[in-house]
């Protein structure tokens, strides 16, 4: 079973498994092997410095923490959302859809969001698939970024939640 919650200080150990993960490092652009002490300082960060316009929850999975998404530029009834697996073996079961899911029914209840905004690289199909398979639809294509050690065309995508319960 896979819920959302607050992060807590006990995560780190599942934070520093994922930063000596080289396939979760290069597709979420964190330094391989990162500096622990710098690293729990960043999660230090992450669990303490929720703000008006930022919230990140945890994934957990079969009780510990599996990754976490983020609602973040929220502004009036739109936010940004974003989504990282901390453990490369679980892309492809289906939690993205799941997390992603259940941080839209966050938003619209925490939030009176209506509007989600997404970005991914062109060349992460899985990103793209998943969030196509919960709604959201393709805008534009602009800007270029590295994704797994190549350049990347981003893709943004919308989610007009008041268009998708009609």
């Amino acid at each position: 079973m896979i819920i959302l919650r607050p992060l807590k200080l006990e995560d780190y150990e599942n934070v520093l498994a994922w930063s000596k993960d080289d396939t979760f490092c290069q597709a979420n652009g964190w330094e391989r092997n990162r500096n622990e002490e710098e690293l729990h300082m960043w999660w230090e960060r992450c669990v303490t410095n929720n703000t008006e316009d930022f919230h990140r929850l945890g994934i957990e999975g079969d009780g510990q923490l599996i990754g976490y998404v983020d609602l973040a530029c929220i502004r009036g009834t739109e936010a940004e959302i974003g989504i990282a697996i901390g453990e490369s073996g679980l892309w492809g079961k289906g939690i993205g859809v799941h997390s992603i899911l259940s941080l839209i029914e966050y938003a619209e209840k925490e939030y009176s969001i209506t509007t989600l905004i997404a970005e991914t690289h062109e060349a992460n199909t899985r990103s793209r698939k998943m969030l196509e398979r919960v709604g959201f639809t393709e805008v534009s294509r602009i800007g270029v970024e590295e994704y797994m050690g190549k350049d990347s065309r981003l893709i943004q995508y919308k989610l007009d939640l008041l268009d998708s319960q009609k």
